[in-house]
């Protein structure tokens, strides 16, 4: 079972259910949160709550394809995990040192390291949602998407869904000092996820979803890569505990668990190129990129 949200015919966001089989059915709650509390109040599951919710509904006569696809949860905050994979340890390395090959950094101790590296990413108004644009900073010129599993949690740290994380990078910002972070990491519309958040009492093992990214120039494929979570260093546990040790977590955060793909260190993106990350059992997150100063503002 998935969740979505949508914009009907008057603009109005819904909240939806969307099955195995590819239905789709309204439900009555304005959002993810309200729905897990409200299971949680008839003290059942979330999958068993949107079960007896739409048992004696009809689904609707749009298709996933045709619909309006919002942002599936409006995360108040979204947090990133670094260097988890090794793959994530060979590029830091490369940015850090100009592109020595095979050379070691600070970003070795991060990888090997007790306490994982965790950084706040964005907020509900710096992240946007299926088929929306990102932008792309004007003072970096090596940017990059990266594709990973988000994990939807509430206040207490509990996993309630999995969704697709675009946290989107400036290689150079962050290669250039480690202490510019933010700058290589947050800014408008730096951050997309969605299509769906798939409900985690569904998922047999959370460490066997597949992850691709493609990216497009002109309708021409210029990269592809994937991965698959099993090739995380660390657990999911893991990196929720380091995130609430002393820290107040909202209903509804988001954390994006880091990257294995990432595009040929030649690779920069452009305005005007397509997104696409797929994650298996959720779906396919696309997003148009656009030059920040390329885009005007509403007045």
């Amino acid at each position: 079972m998935r969740i979505i949200r949508y914009s009907d015919e008057n603009s109005v966001p819904v909240l939806a259910a969307l099955t195995k089989d590819g239905l789709i059915y309204q439900l009555p709650q304005s959002d993810f949160m309200e729905l897990a509390q409200q299971a949680q109040d008839q003290n059942t599951s979330i999958l068993h709550f949107i079960e007896n919710a739409i048992s004696d509904s009809t689904p609707i006569q749009q298709p996933l394809e045709k619909l309006s696809l919002l942002v599936p949860i409006k995360a108040p905050e979204v947090w990133a995990s670094g260097v988890t994979y090794e793959k994530s340890r060979t590029a830091r390395n490369f940015e850090a040192t100009n592109g020595k090959m095979g050379a070691t950094t600070f970003y070795d101790k991060v990888y090997d390291a007790e306490r994982p590296e965790i950084f706040f990413k964005s907020t509900a108004a710096r992240t946007v949602g299926p088929n929306e644009k990102v932008y792309i900073r004007n003072d970096s010129h090596w940017q990059i998407p990266e594709p990973e599993l988000g994990l939807v949690i509430n206040s207490k740290g509990e996993i309630l869904g999995y969704t697709i994380g675009n946290d989107m990078s400036c290689r150079d910002i962050e290669g250039e000092n480690p202490l510019y972070l933010p700058q290589a990491k947050i800014w408008k519309n730096s951050c997309s996820i969605g299509p769906t958040i798939l409900l985690a009492e569904v998922v047999q093992d959370p460490y066997q979803f597949d992850i691709t990214c493609r990216i497009y120039r002109n309708d021409e494929k210029v990269v592809e890569g994937k991965a698959n979570t099993r090739q995380l260093k660390r657990t999911f546990d893991e990196l929720v505990s380091y995130l609430l040790k002393d820290n107040q977590i909202f209903d509804g955060t988001v954390l994006l668990t880091g990257t294995s793909i990432v595009p040929p260190n030649e690779f920069t993106l452009a305005d005007g190129d397509q997104i696409e990350i797929e994650i298996s059992d959720i779906g396919i997150l696309r997003n148009s990129v656009r030059l920040a100063n390329a885009v005007v503002p509403n007045l």
